[in-house]
């Protein structure tokens, strides 16, 4: 079997740096328009130029998603991107509408194209003809077996590669073809503008009763009818990989830097373990990784042919980490940290940093920037300096446990 790529989502500089410090291959993002996601703040011209540079030099990939679906007065701002595109290095478009597709060729023919999975391909025919349009990795829809894939695999050339989502937020719509956003708020889902509106929660009305609320599997809240659980895919990647899936995709380009880091990490660490120790289970701490940051309830997807399954009981998130402060270097024994969360003096810390299980460190004393002794760090971002015997990297999360 060959060592699947590793792909990571970034939804501006600091999230690239994430991704790329704790082990991705490759790096997709967007710039500012045309992406399927329009909450982060995404990626300007100059810093997608500067993206590209970081990721070719740590021997990484970057894919542009260019994947809405464009109306007509958006065509004319398309040859002109996917040319700076081309012009930067970019090394992959992420489509779905077949006249991008048909411009990419045109305007950046030596970018690869990547199909995304807003085309909902499902069986080796769609992905055959893909491939004859001039497609060079298909991304399949979430909702398939391993056994379709498996299928998908045999049926389609070698080179050919798939991708295919293994962590992160389930939709409750087919492959993210939803309109309640759309119906509810006006906000466009397929134009990356999505309210979420599946995670609310409902209660069954009768019309001739509009006031009257009747359950259904509902707490004194409602009932959560259309929240997807979140896929966890962890513990199973060498049936992903068995199955013939070339590339694993973490979902999550709206998803801080921690996040990023914390699962690229433990997916990195579960990949190698996988080929380096094969047959063996993976190391605990992997799979714990995937609970120290904030998720729903985890499925396995309809990959074993099961329902991801909603979660009714609850719309936010199960958080029972949180990020206390992020180093910004190490100086003769002494760490410069910026705080995210409130900390304390003789307060035990876990730190996260790339290629290593975490490890806690127990930091006695702090200070502030002008070296006067502290009992916490309470305000967002402040400068904080802390004695410690065991150097920590710059860019290392150091983080406490909440509940």
């Amino acid at each position: 079997m060959k060592r699947p790529e590793l792909l990571a989502p970034a939804g501006d500089l600091e999230r690239l740096d994430a991704a790329l410090r704790f082990g991705a291959d490759a790096v997709y993002l967007a710039g500012q328009e045309f992406g399927m996601r329009s909450a982060p703040a995404n990626f300007t011209n100059e810093e997608l130029r500067l993206a590209v540079e970081k990721a070719h030099r740590k021997g990484a990939k970057i894919y542009v998603t260019c994947n809405t679906l464009p109306r007509n007065d958006e065509f004319e701002r398309l040859p002109a991107f996917l040319a700076y595109c081309q012009e930067v290095g970019v090394d992959a478009f992420i489509l779905t509408d077949l006249g991008v597709l048909e411009l990419a060729k045109r305007y950046a023919p030596r970018v690869e194209i990547h199909i995304s999975t807003q085309a909902g391909i499902v069986n080796y025919a769609a992905a055959n003809a893909f491939y004859a349009l001039g497609a060079r990795r298909v991304v399949l829809a979430r909702e398939l077996s391993l056994e379709e894939i498996r299928e998908i695999r045999r049926r389609t050339p070698e080179d050919l590669e798939i991708e295919a989502f293994v962590h992160g937020a389930m939709c409750v719509s087919f492959s993210g073809r939803c309109l309640l956003s759309n119906y509810f708020t006006s906000r466009d889902a397929n134009h990356g503008d999505c309210a979420q509106p599946c995670r609310w929660d409902y209660w069954l009305t009768e019309t001739t009763r509009p006031t009257r609320h009747f359950e259904v599997n509902t707490t004194e809240k409602g009932t959560y009818i259309f929240n997807s659980n979140d896929m966890c895919m962890i513990d199973h990647i060498p049936e992903l990989v068995e199955a013939g899936i070339s590339s694993l995709k973490i979902e999550g380009r709206a998803k801080a830097a921690y996040y990023v880091a914390s699962v690229t990490h433990a997916y990195r660490h579960a990949i190698d373990a996988c080929f380096d120790a094969p047959g063996q289970p993976l190391p605990a701490w992997i799979h714990e990784e995937t609970m120290k940051i904030s998720h729903r309830p985890y499925c396995t997807g309809f990959y074993f042919g099961n329902e991801p399954g909603q979660d009714t009981v609850r719309g936010g998130y199960l958080r029972e980490y949180e990020v206390a402060a992020v180093c910004e270097g190490y100086e003769n024994g002494m760490l410069h940290l910026s705080q995210r969360n409130r900390f304390f003096a003789g307060e035990t810390l876990e730190v996260l940093q790339p290629g290593c299980e975490p490890f806690s460190v127990t930091l006695d004393k702090l200070y502030d920037e002008n070296m006067e002794p502290i009992s916490a760090a309470p305000h967002a971002t402040m400068r904080v300096l802390a004695p410690c015997s065991r150097p920590i990297e710059t860019g290392a999360y150091l983080r406490r446990k909440t509940t």
